[in-house]
């Protein structure tokens, strides 16, 4: 075994033990049942050191790399998909910052300090019906005397609603009081897009009850309503143009969230694949006389399955160590970055429904593993952003010059 993956199996035993995995996995089916937030999970994980692992060790953390949490985060998720979609948006907004100073930008290096004080973070980005997700926001962005903004909008897919207590946001300047934005040269112009962090005790921040939905059910993912929420001026992060306009923060953002969002749904992959070698071999054909892991038929189908998800996990592994040594892609990160995150969300589904077919009925009873597993990749289908929106990018990419 290489260094590096003595590496992995040592920080799976020290953040993710085999008998806190099958604590998170009995609990996962009650979570899903009941319809609730992971709460246990989450007290289990701070006590394992999991919301620092992105912390650097100057600030009190591990300081791990974007591939060995990404490692984590599957294992994490072969366990508890939930509970793994949520925290990511925490170790997302952690790994911003930490790739951020990787690269020579140490402006959000308080978000270290209060991560380790205990403050939860989570990801305010999408709004409903917008489609450029980074480059563009419908939530309005109205300058304050003070250098702040007050913030007016929705976000949807606030995961870990229950408890953040620091909401990375972005949104449009818009005019302020006098109708105006932007007169100097050093305030910020209408339409240009702020990007900041607000706190939970802020006025105006009212979180929806409402999150009945297929899969994913104990992220609690539910829309953040924001009605002139204040966003203090130190907590301003970025002012950029809208648009396609390169800036580090939007691409460690980018990064962290193709990336570890893949890591979720190829861990959901490889769990499935699982249950589904289980199945057959529990399974006997009166036909073959032979338990149905001996059926060529039945063992092609999962073979296939297995086929599409290796190529998976070997993205989400280069990727993640090129971003980690800082290898300069260029105009290729971005079809590098979604499309990990894509083809793992598809092998997700093509697995689940594989594993499905391997455990024949049983798997589709409620009671079953796999049928809550079903239900979760389902849930890869709606991250920004979408195979259709993202086929233009790879299409101009060979045929645009």
């Amino acid at each position: 075994m290489t260094d590096r993956e003595m590496r992995v199996r040592e920080l799976a035993e020290k953040h993710l033990p085999d008998e806190a995995l099958e604590r998170f996995r009995r609990r996962a089916d009650v979570y899903d049942r009941e319809n609730r937030f992971f709460d246990e999970d989450l007290e289990e994980l701070k006590s394992l050191g999991y919301l620092t692992l992105f912390v650097p060790q100057t600030h009190g953390g591990p300081g791990l790399s974007l591939f060995e949490v990404s490692r984590l985060q599957q294992r994490l998720a072969a366990a508890a998909p939930g509970t793994a979609l949520a925290i990511n948006m925490h170790l997302m907004c952690t790994g911003v910052v930490k790739a951020m100073n990787d690269r020579g930008d140490d402006s959000l290096n308080w978000v270290f300090d209060e991560v380790m004080a205990g403050e939860i973070f989570a990801f305010g980005i999408s709004e409903p019906s917008n489609d450029w997700v980074l480059q563009g926001s419908t939530t309005e962005a109205v300058p304050t005397a003070d250098g702040g903004f007050e913030l007016t909008g929705v976000k949807i897919f606030t995961s870990l609603s229950p408890v953040w207590t620091r909401l990375i946001v972005h949104g449009a300047v818009a005019a302020d009081d006098d109708g105006i934005a932007g007169p100097d040269a050093d305030e910020p112009a209408e339409g240009e897009l702020v990007y900041g962090f607000i706190e939970r005790s802020a006025p105006g921040i009212t979180v929806s009850d409402d999150w009945d939905v297929l899969g994913m059910r104990a992220s609690q993912s539910r829309a953040t309503i924001l009605d002139q929420v204040p966003m203090r001026p130190e907590r301003v992060s970025r002012i950029i143009p809208a648009g396609r306009h390169p800036d580090l923060l939007t691409f460690a953002i980018t990064s962290n969230f193709q990336l570890l969002i893949a890591a979720v749904y190829a861990g959901i992959a490889g769990r499935a694949l699982e249950l589904g070698a289980a199945g057959l071999h529990k399974r006997k054909s009166a036909k073959a006389g032979t338990a149905f892991a001996e059926v060529p038929e039945a063992r092609t189908r999962l073979a296939d399955a297995h086929l599409d998800l290796m190529p998976v996990t070997a993205m989400i592994d280069a990727y993640a160590r090129d971003f980690d040594d800082l290898v300069d892609h260029g105009a290729g990160w971005p079809l590098r970055l979604v499309g990990a995150r894509i083809k793992s969300a598809e092998a997700a589904r093509h697995c689940t429904e594989t594993a499905l077919m391997c455990t024949s009925g049983s798997g589709f009873g409620n009671k079953h593993e796999l049928s809550r597993l079903f239900r979760d990749a389902a849930a890869g289908l709606f991250h920004p952003p979408s195979a259709d929106a993202a086929r233009p990018m790879y299409a101009a990419a060979l045929l645009d010059e």
